[in-house]
């Protein structure tokens, strides 16, 4: 009997288990949808008892360094118009805007028939009165000294004779009439003499004739000076060394002065005028370094200095004019170049820092970050200190190692969550 139990036992299970998988194969995908839904919420079940998994930020040490970041331009610290100093006509314009020039290089040139003209008039001036001092240094005082050398030996041939005929007539052997003629040509030799010594004292250094000579010589040579002055201001030359940044000229052109014909930017130190929000006017000082580059060149980068803040605001911008000095500007910089400027104002070494993503409510005074414990979202209060562009300065309520949930990750506080090291 009991072999016969088994004998059906043994019948039954092999005919039952084929039909089971054939069943199950039957409805295989259904199956398989039962499967991954059981698993899906096994997994969902233990998602929400743990919390989802969550990237954190973590609180280090590090060196920090705040900035003040601005753009702005180039500009140098004084531009030069150059014009004409003369009423003409452009004759050739030399060199082009943007070019690079040096102290004395001519720039523009203009129409000098007319001051060539005064020039060689002036000269003949000149050449005019040197032969009149010529001639009194090599005619007239000789002449007049030797006038004088004959007036004296004719007076002295008077006096002599003048004092005969007065002896004579005191003795009776001559006659009044001829003492008369006597002291008559005395007198003649006497005023001959005095009329030579003036003609040499005239025509000496001192005299009126010298003075007058020597005067008109001066006034001669101030003439071709002035002339020659004109002269060259016909030539147009760049007052120092510069790039010419701006040109209102063309051949043809009438300059008359006080018009501008060209801008030069001297050569040297340049600046960088930015505009800085006011909010961050307590941060600046003069003397303060920055790094700039130039849009065109990014990747380029130089130093610069705080040598200028605006007392004043720009009420309509809200902003403060800051300018900085370079003293070794790079070669590639023009004028009213686009510059990004990082100013820094302070730094802080191995300071505790987090990620300012982390960090809530910062603008309104009163910030806290969300932290982790045990496998939840906590709120704390922090106290913060300078920042950087992407990291700030945690002065108390977190310590090296903690964790910080970053302020768009959607957690809220007392959420459970499964913090993730990036």
């Amino acid at each position: 009997m009991a072999d016969q139990v088994a004998a059906l036992s043994s019948r039954t299970k092999s005919t039952v288990v084929p039909a089971v998988w054939s069943a199950l194969w039957a409805h295989r995908w259904f199956a398989l949808a039962i499967v991954v839904l059981l698993g899906l919420g096994g997994w969902q079940s233990v998602r929400i008892m743990l919390g989802p998994a969550i990237v954190v930020d973590l609180v280090q040490r590090g060196d920090l360094v705040e900035t003040v970041v601005a753009s702005g331009h180039v500009e140098t610290p004084y531009r030069v118009e150059i014009g004409s100093q003369i009423t003409g006509t452009v004759e050739e314009v030399l060199v082009q805007e943007g070019e690079r020039v040096i102290k004395g290089q001519p720039l523009v040139s203009l129409e000098a028939r007319e001051p060539k003209a005064a020039v060689v008039q002036a000269q003949g001036q000149v050449a005019q009165a040197e032969a009149r001092m010529r001639q009194l240094a090599e005619l007239t005082l000789p002449s007049a000294k030797e006038a004088l050398s004959q007036a004296q030996a004719t007076l002295l041939n008077a006096q002599q004779t003048y004092d005969r005929t007065s002896q004579l007539t005191n003795n009776g052997y001559a006659t009044r009439a001829a003492l008369d003629e006597a002291q008559k040509t005395l007198d003649v030799a006497l005023a001959q003499k005095r009329a030579a010594e003036f003609q040499v004292f005239t025509a000496s250094p001192g005299g009126s004739d010298y003075v007058m000579a020597e005067t008109q010589l001066n006034q001669a040579r101030a003439n071709l000076d002035t002339a020659q002055s004109r002269l060259g201001y016909a030539t147009i030359a760049a007052p120092r060394d510069g790039v010419l940044i701006t040109r209102n000229v063309e051949r043809g052109t009438v300059a008359q002065p006080g018009k501008a014909l060209l801008v030069l930017a001297p050569a040297g130190a340049v600046q960088l005028v930015l505009q800085i929000d006011e909010r961050n006017l307590g941060k600046l000082a003069l003397g303060q370094t920055a790094l700039a580059s130039a849009d065109a060149y990014p990747d380029r980068r130089f130093p610069a200095v705080v040598s200028y803040i605006n007392p004043g605001v720009d009420i309509s911008r809200a902003s403060v004019q800051v300018k900085l000095t370079v003293k070794e500007p790079p070669d590639y910089l023009r004028q009213d170049m686009t510059v990004s400027v990082d100013i820094e104002v302070a730094s802080r070494k191995d300071a505790l820092e987090l990620p300012v993503r982390s960090v809530h409510d910062l603008t309104a005074g009163q910030p806290w970050v969300l932290g982790a414990k045990e496998g939840r979202a906590v709120r704390r209060p922090v106290h913060v200190g300078i920042r950087g562009n992407s990291h700030i300065e945690i002065v108390d309520g977190l310590s090296a190692g903690d964790v910080a949930v970053p302020a768009n990750s959607g957690l809220v506080t007392g959420q459970r969550f499964r913090p993730v090291l990036p």
